[in-house]
């Protein structure tokens, strides 16, 4: 690791500019008072990284693999630990899955979601008949398919059946067609799919990379059935499903704060989109940090708001999954499972023998993804650095608390400024 300046390598860590940082932090400063933030960020940084490379029994100056694959085999050990803890989930059924399914209802503890109604989602299936999956289960009619099929499991399959082209002509027409009486309070709806849907799936899970996701609009949480054979799968699961919990549940909260105002459904919809602000009107004179609700370098590693100060949404989720994680790690101390708890933003830049330097992130995200991806190669990091910047803007306002409200406050703006 390079001893260098707090500015130089947070900017390093980042990827952005050392005068975008230090604008940041002049007008942070000024805002809050607080000073040696960066300073402060960095230490806590170099601690982690320290008692981690320690642990891991690492050498001093590893090159980044080594370093990913003490991480990765890390995982994998944990994964173990888990698999018996959880009975040795079989993850191909709803009953071979259930310890672990009611270990994450259990710990994400979240409430009554503000979500579309059953008879509503219904009536939209109904007037837009799904093509593929009705052509792929043999039906005839839709009344036929809405009779005789699990209606959540069906709408769940829309995602990865459809085409986007179908979902978006259809569904943007049903929605925009809903009002605040189609919603309702109800519990989380928590779920592994039958089997005859995996074979339909797998093109899903490959542009997805795992195979959980939920849906937003009914607070449905729903896992593909696959075999747990693979090491860290487990552990994998666990995270993700508490992920999507908390998720859900901050969905929710959104639904439920626009459904007061006139443009509801257009703002529930952009929700759903993913839409992130282009930055643009944000005023410079002030402290500006856009609000992010997905990963932007999926799509474009260069995307020009990954430069810009931001606090992303899926880092609140995610820190609550590992705190719920560590809460579960202490209930079964004797299996030392404690490890993952305050990593979300740690990392550091590691030689790599040929291709100079790399990021390598210490959170279970990314490392999970990277043993997801071990074998093409492929180094996930979008989760570091989106924790980062939220951790500088966290250490700001005072906690994620504080922080998660004023995303939500101001989210349909789609950025904070102060």
């Amino acid at each position: 690791m390079n001893q260098i300046r707090p500015l130089e390598k947070i900017a390093q860590i980042l990827r952005t500019k050392e005068e975008v940082i230090l604008d940041m932090e002049e007008k942070m400063e000024k805002i809050t008072g607080k000073r040696n933030i960066l300073e402060k960020i960095i230490s806590e940084n170099d601690m982690y990284v320290n008692l981690i490379l320690k642990e891991l029994h690492i050498h001093k100056n590893p090159t980044a693999s080594e370093v990913q694959n003490a991480l990765i085999h890390k995982f994998k050990k944990d994964d173990q630990k888990l698999y018996e803890i959880f009975r040795k989930p079989d993850g191909a059924t709803e009953e071979g899955s259930k310890t672990l399914l009611n270990f994450t209802k259990e710990l994400a503890q979240i409430p009554d979601l503000f979500v579309l109604k059953e008879e509503v989602a219904r009536e939209i299936i109904k007037k837009n008949p799904p093509p593929n999956i009705m052509s792929a289960l043999g039906y005839a009619t839709v009344q036929e398919l809405l009779m005789k099929e699990n209606f959540y499991q069906l709408y769940c399959s829309l995602r990865f059946i459809e085409t986007n082209e179908w979902m978006h002509k259809n569904f943007d027409v049903a929605y925009s067609d809903l009002r605040v009486g189609d919603f309702e309070y109800r519990p989380v709806k928590l779920m592994v799919l039958d089997q005859k849907w995996l074979k339909i799936a797998e093109k899903f899970m490959k542009k997805k990379y795992h195979n959980v996701s939920h849906l937003k609009e009914l607070g449905v949480i729903f896992v593909i059935p696959l075999n747990i054979d693979t090491s860290g799968e487990t552990l994998r699961l666990f995270g993700l499903l508490l992920h999507y919990f908390h998720e859900v549940d901050f969905y929710s909260r959104l639904f439920k704060k626009y459904s007061t105002r006139p443009d509801f459904i257009e703002k529930m919809k952009s929700l759903l989109r993913g839409d992130v602000l282009e930055g643009k009107s944000m005023d410079p004179a002030k402290a500006n940090w856009l609000i992010v609700q997905r990963y932007l370098a999926k799509d474009n590693e260069n995307d020009p708001r990954l430069f810009l100060p931001r606090i992303n949404s899926e880092v609140i989720h995610w820190e609550k999954a590992e705190t719920d994680i560590a809460r579960f790690a202490h209930r079964f101390y004797e299996y030392d499972l404690t490890f993952w708890a305050n990593l979300d933003f740690v990392g550091d830049v590691f030689r790599e023998n040929g291709l100079g330097k790399q990021l390598i992130g210490f959170n279970m995200l990314d490392v999970t993804m990277g043993l997801v991806m071990e074998k093409q190669d492929i180094k996930y990091m979008y989760h570091q650095q989106e924790a980062m910047w939220s951790k500088i803007f966290f250490e700001y306002m005072g906690g994620m608390d504080r922080a998660e409200e004023m995303v939500i406050e101001n989210f349909d703006k789609g950025y904070i400024s102060l």
